[in-house]
């Protein structure tokens, strides 16, 4: 069965408690922490997701799956350790060279953190074929990172299915994970592609039934 890593980027900031604990008795299984510094990508949301993992910190137990969309990993990786994340996911595109993102990827494993790649929806899939060995979590970004609220690229879904391929026939033991644009109506696209986790965001936070939008998109 898939996963659901819930994304509260846009969740209502005067509900942020309510909405956790709502998304947590409906049986998501990470909180989806979207960082973003202002220059890869426009906007910047590093207070706002500060401020929403204290509160997670504090009131739950569910794991944190933060992705960093941001140009400078380590000042960033350092930034968001303090909250016990389960997985920390940084952009292959952020970095300058394959080893600087392995030498990334073995700090976040040396602080007792899973790591994971993430990839723009251009970015050709074969490109990080070499690194999947060094990673728990391969990131497919389904929209341009950046915001939240966009139309899933159906052409993505191609990049999954290449992913899933090579990880199977390499016996390579990262699972893939798809984030953007997804809801009832697509996710099982994503999930006959390969994908074992789901980002699920604004088509879970306008739904009025978590519950069942949840178990919608596991079945």
């Amino acid at each position: 069965m898939v996963e659901i890593s819930a994304s509260i980027l846009n969740a209502e900031k005067e509900k942020i408690v309510k909405t956790i604990y709502n998304l947590e008795t409906a049986g998501v299984d990470y909180f989806h922490i979207d960082v973003m510094d202002g220059k890869f990508v426009s906007n910047n949301t590093t207070e706002l997701m500060h401020e929403y993992c204290g509160y997670l910190k504090n009131i739950t137990n569910v794991p944190l799956d933060v992705h960093l969309m941001v140009e400078d990993a380590k000042e960033y990786i350092d930034m968001f350790l303090p909250y016990s994340p389960n997985i920390i996911t940084i952009h292959y595109e952020a970095v300058k060279n394959m080893n600087e993102l392995i030498d990334y990827i073995d700090y976040i494993h040396a602080n007792n953190c899973k790591a994971g790649i993430a990839i723009k929806p251009n970015t050709e899939v074969s490109e990080i074929f070499e690194l999947l060995k060094y990673a728990n979590v391969v990131l497919v970004m389904t929209v341009e990172p950046g915001e939240g609220g966009q139309k899933l690229i159906n052409d993505t879904i191609n990049n999954v299915v290449e992913l899933k391929k090579y990880i199977e026939e390499n016996n390579i033991d990262t699972i893939i994970e798809a984030d953007g644009g997804i809801t009832e109506e697509n996710a099982q696209y994503l999930k006959d592609a390969g994908a074992e986790v789901l980002v699920v965001g604004t088509a879970l936070l306008k739904s009025t039934d978590y519950k069942g939008t949840v178990a919608n998109i596991k079945k």
